[in-house]
């Protein structure tokens, strides 16, 4: 007995053994991939090198606002940035530290430090390879356009929000909230006024604004930092400079790990992995749309965020995601294959090598003007007053996903989005459930025969689902018709029911009936009888004769009820 109870165990051992090794063997890079990476190198390293040359002043920036300093970001974009670029599923996707992680990032420094910030990046990392495992990066297609355009815009105006401190050369400000402690940096800077980190701030952001559309192929951001550090050295004005940078990457640790923690920080790191796979599969997304003939796979890039964020924290970085404004100048650049966005990471570590100390000496408040710009570009108001002008419900998302995003918190505004959003189509999918007067078939009666009829026999037509949010609306409309003997309801194009309209049909029948009213039903799906029989709706019309197959023969027997009218065998009719 015991051999034969280890051996079904073993075998269905080896089974699930079997099927993780085939899943990790569907995430690992394939052939493909390096046969992409041989077509055109030449131009994935020239794209390469465009996106570090844009995307160092952002990883500098993105490390300082998320409370870990710029190295923090660098690092970032050096680990997460090569791990990703090998192991994700997009061939264009260049990922790093964003403006959104660094929003979630912010009040977990506040409350845990950086070593709570390392560690919410690992279990984040691990959330997402569960999720690669788990196929669910199709889902991402599912998030209704208002809540990813509402969101992307409370982001944009967090993040200006929080360069409003550096922008004003203000240490010091406080607040629970990112609004809050923008208020209290503007309160501070008005009893000590500081002009030059706000020209510094406004004339970064005005150059790469106002370059972009000159030269849109120039590097206006890291033209304006270098200008404006040059400056300072120069001029004998008071910034606060980015400091002094480590001349090379960290030796791998795991100090950080404290596993007593992690019920803490469970909440943290569930919302920067869901943060992670919004991002980086929407941006996939966008990059597919900007190419020909390039199709991401969102469950191997789930994979390689995961692997990223598990590797940057041993390092000392931040949490990373693929950033869209990155992966675009990628795309743009001509790049084909991952090797741009390898390029990108090893460039990235050339400069921490090499230029460490040139860095350290960066104006923070031109950081600020930075992602200043960047939050401008973020924001497509041409999209957003589309949205608006859609329906009163795509309005409604819109406007409830962004302020939650910028009053309160991140995941909660998608969350929130979302649900109004399921609640809004419900509405809508309800209110296309009609219960429609149809004429009787006259073709075959005398004009008198046709006016007792209409008069006393009703036929309705149900179009459309019938669930919990018609079903009362339904309930009401058909409990109110008057002077009829006959109500024939055709269910041939009900599309779905549930327990609750069922229930609610069978109370609108037992009111009818109360009132003297018979009521047929003609043309009942099948699959949707179950349902009626489930909760006890069609099982005594059933066995009085008045269920039908089709209208037709329910109105032939109707014509048999109404007085003055030859009556007929219902077996017949």
């Amino acid at each position: 007995m015991r051999g034969g109870t280890q051996a079904p165990l073993a075998s269905s051992a080896r089974s699930a053994v079997s099927t993780v090794g085939r899943r990790l063997l569907d995430l690992l890079p394939s052939r493909a991939d390096w046969t992409a990476v041989r077509r055109s190198p030449r131009r994935d390293l020239v794209a390469g090198l465009t996106v570090a040359v844009v995307a160092l002043p952002l990883a500098l920036a993105f490390g300082v606002t998320s409370g870990l300093g710029a190295e923090a970001g660098l690092i970032t974009a050096v680990v997460a940035g090569a791990i990703a670029a090998i192991f994700g599923g997009s061939n264009l996707q260049v990922s790093g530290p964003t403006g959104a992680m660094t929003v979630v990032l912010v009040p977990v420094v506040a409350q845990f430090g950086a070593t709570g910030v390392l560690m919410v990046g690992a279990m984040a990392g691990l959330i997402l390879v569960a999720l690669a495992f788990a196929r669910t990066g199709r889902y991402v297609r599912y998030l209704p356009m208002p809540v990813i355009e509402g969101f992307t815009a409370g982001i944009a105006v967090v993040i200006a929000l929080q360069q409003v401190p550096a922008a004003l050369g203000v240490t010091d400000a406080q607040g629970e909230r990112v609004w809050a402690v923008a208020v209290d940096a503007v309160a501070r800077f008005v009893v000590h006024p500081q002009p030059a980190p706000v020209l510094v701030a406004l004339g970064v952001a005005a150059v790469m604004l106002l370059g972009a559309r000159w030269r849109p192929g120039v590097p206006f951001s890291l033209l304006a930092v270098a200008a404006v550090t040059v400056l300072a050295q120069l001029a004998p004005v008071d910034l606060v400079r980015i400091g002094a940078l480590p001349q090379s990457l960290p030796a791998p640790s795991l100090d950080f790990v404290d596993l007593g923690a992690v019920g803490v920080l469970l909440p943290a790191a569930l919302a920067v992995a869901a943060l992670a796979a919004l991002e980086s599969l929407l941006s996939a997304t966008v990059a597919d749309g900007m190419t020909v003939g390039q199709r991401h796979d969102p469950d191997r890039e789930l994979f390689g965020q995961g692997l990223a964020n598990l590797a940057s924290p041993l390092f000392g970085g931040i949490p990373a995601t693929a950033a869209i404004a990155r992966t675009a100048v990628n795309v743009r650049a001509g790049a084909v294959s991952k090797l741009a966005a390898l390029t990108h990471a090893l460039a990235l570590a050339g400069v921490v090598l090499v230029a460490a100390p040139l860095v350290g000496r960066i104006p923070l408040a031109a950081l600020a003007g930075v992602l200043l710009a960047t939050t401008v570009r973020m924001v497509e108001a041409a999209s957003l007053w589309a949205l608006a002008r859609a329906t009163r419900g795509d309005a409604l998302v819109l406007v409830l996903t962004f302020a939650v995003t910028v009053i309160w918190d991140l995941v909660l505004a998608v969350a929130v989005g979302v649900g109004v959003a399921i609640v809004v189509a419900l509405r809508a999918v309800a209110r296309s459930a009609r219960l429609e007067q149809v004429p009787l078939d006259s073709g075959e009666h005398t004009a008198e025969e046709q006016a007792l009829l209409a008069e006393h026999i009703v036929a309705y037509r149900l179009d459309g689902p019938l669930f919990f949010a018609a079903a009362h609306d339904f309930l009401l409309r058909l409990s109110d018709v008057a002077d009829v003997r006959v109500v024939i309801l055709r269910m041939s194009r009900v599309s779905a029911i549930d327990a609750t309209g069922a229930q609610v049909l069978g109370d609108a029948i037992r009111r009818l009936q109360g009132r003297g009213i018979t009521v047929l039903l003609s043309g009942i799906v099948p699959g949707h009888d179950e349902v009626l029989d489930a909760v006890g709706v069609a099982d005594q019309l059933r066995r009085d004769g008045l269920v039908f197959p089709d209208t037709p023969a329910a109105i032939a027997y109707a014509r048999t009820l109404v007085p003055g009218t030859p009556k007929r065998d219902p077996a017949v009719a």
